[in-house]
C-alpha cells in the first residue's frame, strides 16, 4: 500500500519585491504541493500574493527548460548534454577573449530571481578577467541616487513605525498591488485614527482606502513638492531647528523655491491651492510619514523629484522622528552581507560599463572592443529593456548569446543557448529584499528539479572548471553562506537561528537618522549635494519637467497626445509569470473616461497605441479615476502574449543617470 509522504517546510519568496515574504510549503512525494504565507514571520503575518503562489505551479510546470539547449544553424532548437554545452560555450568564451579581451563579453544581467549567493555572477567574471557589466536601475535607480544624495543613504522606517505616525502620505505607490503588508498596517492605522492621503495619477485600490485622495498630473511630483514647500515657508512651519543644526544648503532650497509661483504649481500638477494647504499642514503637524512609490521617478526629472520631497520631509521636521521619515528605499539591508567577498571585487579586472538602460544603444555602437559575447542571468532584456525593437537587434548583433532561464523568454528565443535553471525550491540560498523590511528569509533546497535543471552557481561553478578558474568557486554551499555572513555573524546575528526559524531580523535601526547622523559628506541633510558636485553633476535640487511635454520638446503632444504609464502586472513580477497566466494573447490598455469620450471608445474595443519608436496593438478598458490625458499598458508581456509595451517606451536615462525614463513617453491612439 502507496503512502503520501507530507512535509511542511519553511521556505521564502525570491521575487523582486518590496515585500520579501517568508512561506510555509507543502511537499506531497518529492513535489511541490501548495505554498502559502508563515503566519510566525513577525511582517508577512502568513499573507501572501497570487505571484508567491504561483511559485508553485511554475516549479511543477511542464513546460519549463529541462535540458541544455542550443539552437542550430537552421535556427532550430536540440538538446544537448551539459558536458558539451559548458565546453562549447567556454570555448567561444576564451575565443573572444584572446581576440577581443574580456569586455567583449556583456554580461546583461537584472534581479528576476533573488538571493545572496546570486552575487556569484561578478565573482565568475572577475576571475575571467574582466567583463562589460551593466550598472544603474530600470526600476529605482534615480530614486536611490537622490536620497544618497540627500542623506548618504536610502533607509526606511521598521514596517510598524507607521503606526506611531499622526498622518501618512502615499505619494506614487499603490501599496494594495505591489506592497501588501504595508496595506494591512494601513488598514490598522486608520482605526487608530491616523489620516492616510494618497497621491497618484490613477485612483487605485490604495486611493479607496484613503481618507483625502489627490489626482496628479504624471511627472509633476516634484512641483507639487515644490508648492507644499513654499506654503510651510509661507506660514513659517517649518522646522528651524533641524534646518540651521541639521542640514547643508537650505538656502540654494529657496532660491529653486523663488523659481515657480504657486499659480505655476496649480496649473501643471493639476491640484488646486486647497490642496497644496492640506497637505503643508499634514506636514508641518506630524509626525507625519511618506511612502514614495517607484514610478514618479521614471522620468528625466525622477532624481530630482526624488530629491524634493525629501527635502518636503526634511523642511517639515519629518527626518529621523518615530512616525517620520521619507521611505524609498532601504539599502542597509543587502549592505548588511559581505557581498564584496561572494563577488570577488578584491580581485582587479578590465572592466567597461554600460547602464542597465542604454546597453542595447552602447551594444550597437561599441567598437573597441565590439560586443561579441552576451551573457544573460536572471533577467528577459529583450521584453524588459526599454525601446525593445533597439534591443531586438543589439541582441541580433552579437556573435554568441547564452541565456540561463526555466523558460524560452523572448530573450532566451533570440540565443544560441539556454541553459536551464532551478526554481526557489530547488535550491538552497538566503533571500532579502532592499526596500521594506529588515527581516532576511531562509530558503532551503526543498525537491529536486526537473530533469538537468541547474542552479546559478553550479552554472557558474562548472564554467568555471573549463575556463581554469575553479578554485574560486571550490566552496560548499553552507561554506558560501558563511562566506556572505561573516560580518553579520561577527556582530551576533546568527545564521543558524535563521535557518532554524526560517527568518531572522538584521541588526538595523528601526528609525534611521534618529541621531540626526547622516552618511553624506557633511555629515548634514544635503539640500546642496557634495557628493554630486564631487562628481561634476548639478548640486542643487532643480525643478525639471519631463523630457517628453511641451516644455522641453514642443509640438510633441500635437502628434502624440498621452501620456502612457507602464504598471507592474498584477499577476505577474514583471514578465516571469506570464507561461503559467491565463494571460491572453493581446495587451490591455487602460484609458480615461476622458480619452474613451474623444475617441468614441467602449471596453472592448481593439486600439492600436504608438509613437516613433513603434506600435503596438491593445483591447480598451476604461478605468475610472484615471488621469484625463493619461493611459497605462502593464509591463512584461511576452511577444507571444501580444507583446511588450516597451516597444513603445523611450531608453535615456534619468537626470542623475542611474535611472530609466519609462514613463517619460507620450503616445497616441488609433481605434481599430
Amino acid at each position: 500500500m502507496n503512502r503520501n509522504i507530507v512535509q511542511k517546510n519553511v521556505s521564502a519568496c525570491p521575487l523582486n519585491c518590496w515585500d520579501a515574504c517568508s512561506f510555509h510549503v507543502t511537499v506531497t512525494n518529492g513535489k511541490i504541493i501548495k505554498v502559502e504565507g508563515n503566519k510566525e514571520h513577525p511582517v508577512t503575518d502568513g499573507k501572501i500574493c497570487g505571484r508567491g503562489r504561483m511559485l508553485a505551479e511554475k516549479t511543477a510546470d511542464p513546460n519549463r527548460i529541462t535540458r541544455p539547449m542550443k539552437k542550430t544553424t537552421k535556427g532550430k532548437w536540440e538538446s544537448i548534454s551539459w558536458d558539451k554545452a559548458l565546453m562549447e560555450i567556454s570555448t567561444k568564451l576564451r575565443e573572444v577573449k584572446r581576440e577581443y579581451g574580456p569586455t567583449s563579453v556583456l554580461h546583461s544581467h537584472d534581479y528576476s530571481s533573488n538571493g545572496l549567493l546570486k552575487s556569484v555572477d561578478e565573482r565568475f567574471f572577475r576571475a575571467f578577467g574582466g567583463w562589460t557589466k551593466v550598472e544603474g536601475s530600470l526600476c529605482w535607480g534615480a530614486g536611490i541616487e537622490a536620497q544618497i544624495r540627500d542623506f548618504g543613504n536610502s533607509a526606511a522606517h521598521a514596517p510598524e513605525d507607521v503606526l506611531s505616525s499622526r498622518h501618512v502620505v502615499i505619494w506614487g505607490r499603490n501599496v494594495s498591488r505591489t506592497n501588501m503588508h504595508l496595506f494591512r498596517y494601513l488598514k490598522e492605522a486608520r482605526k487608530k485614527g491616523i489620516s492616510i492621503t494618497v497621491i497618484d495619477p490613477m485612483k487605485n485600490q490604495t486611493a479607496k482606502l484613503a481618507d483625502n485622495y489627490i489626482s496628479i498630473q504624471p511627472g509633476s511630483d516634484g512641483l507639487l513638492a515644490a508648492g507644499v514647500i513654499k506654503v510651510i515657508l509661507a506660514n513659517h512651519w517649518e522646522d528651524s531647528y533641524f534646518l540651521d543644526n541639521h542640514t547643508y544648503g537650505f538656502e540654494t532650497l529657496k532660491k529653486t523655491l523663488d523659481s515657480i509661483s504657486l499659480e505655476e504649481v496649480v496649473l501643471k500638477t493639476g491640484v488646486t491651492h486647497k490642496t497644496l494647504e492640506l497637505l503643508a499642514e499634514q506636514y508641518s503637524n506630524g509626525p507625519t510619514s511618506t511612502f514614495l512609490g517607484l514610478g514618479m521617478q521614471r522620468y528625466q526629472n525622477g532624481g530630482n523629484t526624488i530629491r524634493i520631497i525629501d527635502a518636503l520631509g526634511a523642511v517639515s521636521g519629518n527626518i529621523g522622528k518615530a512616525g517620520g521619515g521619507v521611505n524609498y528605499g532601504h539599502l542597509p539591508v543587502g549592505q548588511s552581507f559581505d557581498v564584496d567577498v561572494l563577488a570577488l571585487r578584491e580581485k582587479e579586472a578590465d572592466i567597461r560599463t554600460f547602464t542597465r538602460m542604454n546597453q542595447a544603444e552602447k551594444t550597437l555602437e561599441v567598437a573597441d572592443p565590439p560586443i561579441k559575447f552576451i551573457f544573460v542571468s536572471r533577467g528577459n532584456p529583450v521584453t524588459q529593456l526599454p525601446n525593445s525593437n533597439l534591443t531586438i537587434k543589439a541582441f541580433n548583433k552579437a556573435e554568441t548569446v547564452v541565456v540561463i532561464d526555466q523558460y524560452f523568454t523572448d530573450t532566451a528565443e533570440l540565443a544560441d543557448y539556454v541553459l536551464p535553471s532551478t526554481t526557489v525550491f530547488e535550491e538552497e540560498d538566503i533571500y532579502y529584499a532592499s526596500m521594506y523590511h529588515s527581516y532576511v528569509n531562509y530558503g532551503p533546497k526543498l525537491v529536486n528539479p526537473p530533469g538537468e535543471a541547474k542552479s546559478d552557481l553550479w552554472i557558474w561553478t562548472e564554467l568555471a572548471k573549463q575556463l581554469d578558474f575553479g578554485r574560486y568557486f571550490d566552496y560548499t554551499i553552507d561554506e558560501w553562506l558563511e562566506m556572505g555572513t561573516k560580518s553579520l555573524r561577527e556582530k551576533g546575528w546568527s545564521l543558524e537561528e535563521c535557518k532554524r526559524k526560517g527568518y531572522l531580523k538584521l541588526p538595523i535601526e528601526d528609525i534611521p537618522w534618529n541621531n540626526y547622523q547622516f552618511q553624506t559628506p557633511s555629515g548634514k541633510y544635503e539640500f546642496y549635494s557634495l557628493k554630486a558636485k564631487g562628481e561634476g553633476d548639478v548640486p542643487q535640487i532643480q525643478l525639471i519637467p519631463p523630457l517628453e511635454g511641451e516644455e522641453r520638446t514642443p509640438g510633441i503632444k500635437g502628434k502624440f497626445p498621452y501620456r502612457l504609464l507602464s504598471l507592474h502586472p498584477l499577476r505577474s513580477n514583471h514578465s516571469q509569470h506570464y507561461p503559467i497566466v491565463a494571460a491572453g494573447d493581446t495587451n490591455v490598455v487602460d484609458v480615461s473616461e476622458e480619452i474613451a469620450s474623444d475617441l468614441n471608445l467602449d471596453d472592448g474595443d481593439y486600439v492600436v497605441v504608438k509613437n516613433d519608436r513603434g506600435q503596438i496593438k491593445a483591447v480598451v478598458r476604461i478605468e475610472q479615476g484615471l488621469q484625463k490625458d493619461t493611459i497605462n499598458i502593464d509591463e512584461g508581456r511576452w511577444n507571444r502574449f501580444g507583446g511588450s509595451v516597451n516597444i513603445l517606451t523611450p531608453s535615456g536615462e534619468s537626470d542623475m543617470g542611474k535611472g530609466s525614463i519609462l514613463y517619460d513617453c507620450l503616445v497616441t491612439i488609433e481605434k481599430i
